[in-house]
């Protein structure tokens, strides 16, 4: 990759197209050439991701016995905090920003977002934070405590290098970016429609868009002000999350699971849109109970904020708290399940094309019916204590 990244730079010096690239791509405000860059971001970070998680598997399959594979421990460690750092953050939130930037304007029938200027901001912090990681290969380490980093691995005591650091600012830059972008989407939606499109004229991809943007302007300021106490921890010993301290590590495990959730989400729904205009293109029907739809859509940005401890039930809350956000697991099945019908009654008596995005869509109901199944299993506490830590648990 980075023979690669030298070959650009000496490309453009051959050509002399640097005036060109800052003039048309760098300094760019178009949401169309945005969505281009937020995409080629996304292709080298999934590049980079994939070779993490080779790593790892190669590793795991070397290291038998008294093989201990070809990688040390601490460093498959920071293997693993970046190939979850990369895939979540600069790989799906990249994904669904480059969609929303080639195809909300389009499908609203506006000239431009809202904040061009905003938008471009939003990306280069994005892409300021995907560099990050890269750089991180390169000079000082990469975090050892995992994607989440939870403390007190994550605390100076027990990571006393850089490579906390070097997460903190990543996913806190980017984490702005995503904000930004967030702010600019849903002033776009509300007040660049064409005339006539009232909200329920809507498409159902801008509808997804829309429950996304309101999920990240309320989660991503948690994960803001979640990662500023874990800096002050580590850099002005404040001991939010240290219990020698006076502090509490499950204070920074909630926090980071509030915004957590909510991030499930804000990948999640604009993904349904994507499948939802999929279905019904190439089944030549409109969407079936298209007003069910969006209410399904509404109700799981608001429910995916009450469900968040069912990410660590075993870890201490009492059964009457258990027991709530269990309820509320179940509940938020319910919407889901509401457009899985409507993606079957969609097809129903449509002509169905059997094209590639079709099969994309067949591939994507069966697994995630299938793993929403599993999902409603690990909803029970009890199950969820039994399997914890388990394969079971990936589905």
């Amino acid at each position: 990759m980075a023979i690669g990244g030298i070959a650009v730079v000496g490309l453009l010096f051959y050509l002399k197209r640097w005036k060109w690239l800052w003039e048309e791509w760098i300094t760019t405000v178009d949401p169309k050439k945005i969505g281009i860059m937020y995409i080629l971001t996304v292709v080298l970070s999934f590049c980079k991701g994939f070779a993490d998680a080779l790593i790892m598997r190669l590793q795991q399959a070397l290291a038998v016995g008294d093989n201990p594979g070809f990688i040390s421990a601490e460093h498959f460690q920071e293997i693993f905090s970046a190939h979850g750092t990369t895939m979540i953050f600069f790989v799906g939130m990249g994904a669904i920003f480059g969609l929303m930037n080639l195809i909300i304007p389009l499908q609203i029938g506006a000239r431009d977002v809202a904040f061009p200027f905003l938008n471009a901001v939003g990306f280069w912090l994005f892409a300021a934070g995907a560099m990050l990681t890269f750089i991180s290969l390169a000079y000082g380490g990469f975090a050892i405590s995992g994607w989440l980093a939870y403390p007190p691995l994550s605390e100076l005591e027990y990571s006393p290098g850089t490579g906390t650091d070097y997460w903190i600012w990543t996913v806190q830059i980017a984490g702005v970016g995503s904000t930004l972008s967030g702010i600019n989407f849903l002033a776009t939606i509300l007040k660049l429609r064409c005339p006539g499109m009232t909200f329920m004229k809507m498409p159902i991809f801008v509808w997804s868009v829309l429950c996304s943007t309101i999920l990240i302007i309320f989660a991503f300021p948690i994960l803001t002000a979640t990662l500023y106490m874990l800096t002050l921890d580590r850099y002005l010993g404040m001991h939010f999350f240290t219990v020698g301290g006076g502090g509490n590590f499950m204070m920074y495990v909630n926090l980071i699971w509030a915004w957590g959730h909510p991030e499930v989400y804000i990948l999640m729904l604009p993904a349904f849109g994507v499948f939802s205009e999929i279905l019904a293109t190439f089944s030549e029907k409109r969407i079936f109970g298209y007003a069910s739809m969006v209410w399904a859509l509404v109700c799981i940005a608001f429910l995916s904020f009450i469900v968040w401890l069912h990410h660590f039930f075993t870890m201490g809350a009492s059964p009457v708290v258990n027991s709530f956000f269990a309820v509320m697991t179940m509940v938020i099945a319910i919407p889901t399940g509401v457009k899985i019908f409507n993606w079957l009654f969609t097809k129903f008596r449509g002509r169905v094309h059997l094209t590639s995005p079709m099969f994309w869509f067949f591939g994507f109901i069966l697994n995630f019916t299938v793993g929403g199944m599993t999902g409603m299993l690990l909803s029970v506490p009890p199950v969820d204590y039994q399997v914890h830590n388990s394969l079971f648990l990936i589905a």
